[in-house]
């Protein structure tokens, strides 16, 4: 899953990236308003942490802006503590939660991962397709009850196919999702992964649809 961190610390911003990999999320960083505006218009994000403190172009317009053009991307807002004000406008403005700084790591990478499976429609951690399970929180994977073993990228296309379940999913959706920005993306890749996939799940869970992309069947086995 690809999110947008929109922070003017470039410290907290370290921590974060680093934060966010061990969770098996890319991450994309803004340090303005103005470029945190254009990513999240031409970039697809499955998530944005948004402070609503920044230079040039403060964060709640940021957000309204987002809004208004029809950009629906679950929005966590990080604010001061004591600015129960701010937590109330960016509420209003179309955020979808909120975090008071200082705040522990391990909650802002759940709070993410509760926004994305809530926008997908997933009300518990633990993804169910018919023999497969995959629990999103504990990035794990069972067939049958049996544990498979899977690399990060692995991982990383299986979740966003289980995620959108029963419908193709094209590589371009995919190279987007799983890669950050500035990284050299190549499609071919994909191609490798999921024969992989299919060589530890079997092949019949992950369908081929020619000129579409991919396709989890949603009740496999």
């Amino acid at each position: 899953m690809r999110v947008l961190v929109v922070e003017d610390s470039a410290a907290l911003a370290a921590q974060l990236r680093a934060a966010l990999a061990e969770a098996g999320f890319v991450m994309d960083a803004a340090a303005d308003g103005e470029e945190a505006l254009f990513l999240g218009e031409t970039e697809p994000y499955d998530a944005v942490v948004l402070d609503l403190g920044l230079p040039k172009l403060d964060g709640l317009s940021v957000l309204k802006r987002w809004r208004a053009a029809g950009r629906r991307m679950p929005v966590l807002i990080l604010t001061a503590r004591d600015a129960w004000t701010e937590k109330v406008e960016g509420l209003n403005a179309g955020a979808d939660d909120y975090l008071a700084k200082p705040f522990i790591m391990a909650e802002l990478i759940a709070r993410l991962q509760a926004l994305i499976r809530r926008a997908h429609g997933l009300a518990s951690a633990e993804i169910r397709l018919g023999p497969l399970r995959i629990d999103t929180a504990a990035r794990s994977v069972t067939l049958a009850g049996a544990v498979v073993r899977l690399t990060a990228l692995e991982y990383g296309v299986l979740a966003y196919l289980a995620h959108h379940a029963g419908r193709p999913v094209s590589k371009t959706e995919l190279t987007e999702h799983l890669y950050a920005q500035d990284f050299d993306r190549d499609s071919n890749t994909l191609e490798v992964v999921v024969a992989r996939l299919r060589k530890k799940l079997g092949g019949a869970l992950i369908e081929t649809l020619r000129g579409q992309g991919y396709r989890l069947v949603a009740g496999s086995g």
